[in-house]
């Protein structure tokens, strides 16, 4: 009997160690992720598998210019380690969470002090038109006119797709905090 004791004790410990070293990696360093919806297509389709490098957050790393991030769209809320523990996939399957929908996809078109204007179906960075070769088709006018300068500590995302994809136009400038990671 002390010998199924001892194995169980062993186990337990093996898989609890797992555990926590899968917890943080994929906090602190990886972690595949789908991608949900057809906003970046034709760079990324829908239900892609995509890996995303969270050390850039983890490092406080800023994007870069048309870099592919993943986003938490919460942005009227400020993010914690507590929130980084909670997006564990295994946590939010017990949980029965659906919080992924809350996770986007998108490009950086814009970093602190830049100006994005949106005009003749084109964006505009510091009034220079952006070459976009990635994107689906020809942006629609319905955010014809938009002019936003990008404040201190937040990026402006887009999707490919910018006829079918909710990003910074809809919601506004991201603050960095809120970058989970960036594609690989």
């Amino acid at each position: 009997m002390t010998v199924w004791i001892h194995r169980i004790r062993s186990w337990a410990w093996s898989i609890g160690i797992a555990f926590f070293l899968s917890l943080l990696i994929s906090t602190f360093v990886l972690q595949p992720t789908r991608v949900l919806g057809h906003s970046m297509e034709p760079t990324l389709k829908d239900h892609s598998r995509i890996l995303i490098a969270k050390w850039t957050r983890s490092l406080g790393e800023e994007p870069a210019y048309g870099d592919i991030v993943v986003i938490d769209s919460r942005i009227e809320r400020k993010r914690s380690l507590l929130d980084d523990l909670s997006d564990y996939p295994l946590f939010q399957w017990i949980a029965g969470s659906g919080s992924s929908d809350v996770f986007w996809v998108k490009r950086v078109v814009g970093k602190a002090g830049d100006v994005i204007e949106i005009r003749d179906h084109h964006v505009y960075r510091n009034g220079i038109e952006l070459n976009e070769p990635y994107l689906k088709e020809q942006m629609a006018t319905s955010s014809q006119g938009q002019t936003i300068t990008v404040p201190e500590g937040y990026i402006y995302v887009m999707g490919d797709n910018r006829n079918h994809s909710k990003d910074s136009r809809a919601i506004g400038v991201v603050p960095i905090g809120h970058i989970m990671g960036k594609k690989l």
